[in-house]
């Protein structure tokens, strides 16, 4: 979706200016062509040499090269982009923005920019919270500029807050995402309803334990994501995660067990066109919960277990023609026989499969491998990529087999 675009990158002088590297990487892969504007603070915290190298273009920093005297016009970098990203933007940036104070190339290109301006803050959480840079970058929202929110987590101060740049993978989602919407003919899904479960069940014990699973949702709130940036309506059924998405385009319903998630997910599934199993729900749920805490005693503690209900069995008997269902198989061994049972059993269209045993991929990772098998048992597979590319990739193949 980025093919051919241009981005001109903002790079501000934060300690997140490292950051910028991925996300020029990032956005090359994706086929964008980038170059890089600099204030000349952030030479202090990544050299222009490494952006240049990465982005295959010159950066500039100054108005004029000091060397030959040519003139660095922002007006023609304004012009040249399809999109501006200032990543990072320190507090101090975002107020000379907000006050439209022109001090440095990297500011007067963006007076001048008539494409759309994409900000990634960085700053400490004391800074982030002030009235004065809430205040600018409420103003900077009134013009038009789109705002990347930042992530909570340590700080370079040693602090722990709000105030982290969001990282490149999510930050590059975005501009695929408004890219994608921007561009005419770019989306496939539009008019289609689709269904994503994702993230773990909890399976209480009592009201203080209970059982889970190291699922961080990430797959499915990337594909929740992709599906809403083709034009899909998305309704996300969406367990107990600690990241959520950031498109306001998608429907989330909220659950915390395994029966909650069958009971949402059973619920949209016959008003969708689509749906795509990528939760991680429990097998297995306590047989009994105890209302208070189990007290620490002499003896073993014993646990019955009793199996949750199979939702992709269920929805796979009442797939109704016109209907695809989509599964995932995370296997340990004879990964590729058990995940094509598990399509015929439970009467899938296609179904996803990655392994443990791969390196980087399966929960806790931003990245994936999968093999992707449909019921013509034709097989694709893939190689280690980021989540968010593997849900083009999944995608893809769906739209393949629904045109």
């Amino acid at each position: 979706m980025l093919e051919g675009r241009k981005i001109l990158l903002g790079v501000t002088g934060g300690i997140a200016a490292y950051k910028a590297a991925v996300i020029i990487r990032l956005l090359v892969k994706e086929g964008a062509e980038v170059k890089v504007v600099m204030t000349p603070l952030a030479k202090e915290f990544i050299t222009p040499l490494t952006l240049a190298t990465l982005s295959r273009n010159p950066v500039i920093s100054d108005f004029f090269d000091p060397e030959d005297g040519r003139w660095n016009s922002h007006i023609s970098l304004g012009l040249w982009a399809d999109l501006y990203l200032i990543a990072p933007a320190t507090a101090n940036s975002i107020g000379k923005m907000a006050a439209g104070i022109a001090d440095n190339l990297l500011l007067t290109t963006y007076l001048s920019a008539r494409c759309p301006v994409f900000l990634a803050p960085a700053m400490d959480m004391d800074m982030l919270a002030h009235p004065a840079t809430i205040s600018n970058i409420e103003r900077l929202k009134s013009f038009g500029n789109h705002i990347i929110e930042p992530d909570t987590g340590e700080l370079a101060s040693g602090l722990d807050g709000k105030g982290r740049m969001a990282e490149p993978e999510v930050i590059v989602r975005e501009l695929r995402e408004f890219l994608s919407k921007k561009k005419t003919g770019e989306q496939p899904l539009k008019g289609r309803r689709v269904l994503i479960n994702a993230g773990p069940t909890v399976e209480p014990i009592d009201p203080v334990r209970y059982i889970s699973n190291y699922s961080s949702g990430r797959m499915g709130i990337a594909l929740a994501e992709a599906a809403a940036a083709m034009g899909a309506d998305v309704t996300l059924v969406l367990g107990p995660v600690s990241i959520k998405p950031r498109s306001g385009a998608i429907t989330i319903v909220p659950v915390t067990t395994a029966a909650e998630m069958k009971e949402a997910t059973v619920a949209a599934f016959s008003t969708c066109d689509i749906a795509i199993l990528a939760a991680a729900v429990a097998d297995f749920t306590p047989e009994h919960r105890h209302e208070t805490k189990v007290k620490r005693g002499d003896d073993d503690m014993v646990i019955r277990l009793k199996p949750t209900d199979d939702i992709a069995a269920c929805l796979g008997k009442m797939k109704r023609k016109g209907q695809l269902l989509a599964g995932f198989a995370l296997e340990t061994d004879n990964e590729l026989e058990n995940a094509k049972g598990k399509l015929r059993r439970k009467n899938l269209d296609l179904i996803i499969l990655n392994s443990l045993k791969d390196q980087g991929a399966g929960f806790g990772h931003h990245t994936n491998r999968v093999t992707i098998i449909d019921s013509n048992d034709n097989i694709d597979k893939f190689e280690l990529k980021t989540k968010d590319e593997v849900a083009l990739d999944i995608l893809k193949k769906i739209i393949s087999l629904i045109r």
